[in-house]
């Protein structure tokens, strides 16, 4: 191993003096704070409370909102039950008292008789009572047709199943009458356009 001589001897202490030197001279720098940087925590704080309260504002307008809507929908079904029982009601009365107008025409008919039959036993013109029937008769046919009520013609008239009702059927001589109706048993009506009742008839073969 060979020796160091003088010179790198003195060197090396010379580069060991520098290092210790450098090292004496680092200094650490100087930080400073200013006053925003120093309380970060302090103004986090305080943008948490304004977003709760923000939260907080907009649940309670949701909850006023809903308790609102509640309400509304509260008293609109109340309102449709009354007008649903009201209607009901209604509709029972109508179904009830329809033909009222129609008996009130009837009663003076009802009279009509009532003063018929009093005076029958008693009566001596026999052509006058026999009037004041057929008055009463004509009467009733006139309220029939205001009513809408309205004969169904039959007699002679060809058979139709949809108006007529065979009871029986009678030999005819005339060619002509053959599946026709040659008597009435029973008036058929209609009602405006539907029949009410089928004519019973006897239909000639």
């Amino acid at each position: 191993m060979k020796k160091k001589t003088p010179e790198q001897e003195e060197t090396k202490d010379i580069s060991n003096n520098k290092v210790s030197d450098n090292k004496e001279h680092i200094e650490m720098p100087d930080i400073q704070v200013s006053g925003d940087q120093a309380m970060p925590a302090e103004n986090e704080l305080t943008s948490g409370d304004s977003a709760s309260d923000k939260v907080v504002a907009e649940v309670k307008a949701i909850e006023e909102k809903l308790a609102d809507i509640q309400d509304k929908y509260i008293r609109l079904s109340a309102e449709f039950d009354n007008y649903r029982k009201r209607t009901l009601r209604e509709k029972m009365e109508l179904s009830k008292y329809a033909s009222e107008d129609m008996l009130l025409k009837i009663i003076p008919l009802m009279d009509d008789f009532e003063r018929a039959l009093q005076h029958m036993d008693t009566a001596i013109d026999i052509e006058a009572m026999k009037n004041g029937i057929n008055l009463i008769y004509l009467k009733f046919s006139e309220f029939l047709k205001q009513n809408g009520i309205r004969e169904i013609e039959a007699l002679n008239t060809s058979f139709n199943v949809d108006l007529h009702e065979a009871v029986s059927k009678l030999p005819v001589t005339e060619e002509n009458m053959k599946g026709k109706v040659v008597d009435v048993v029973l008036k058929g009506y209609y009602l405006q356009e539907k029949v009410l009742r089928f004519s019973k008839v006897v239909v000639g073969e």
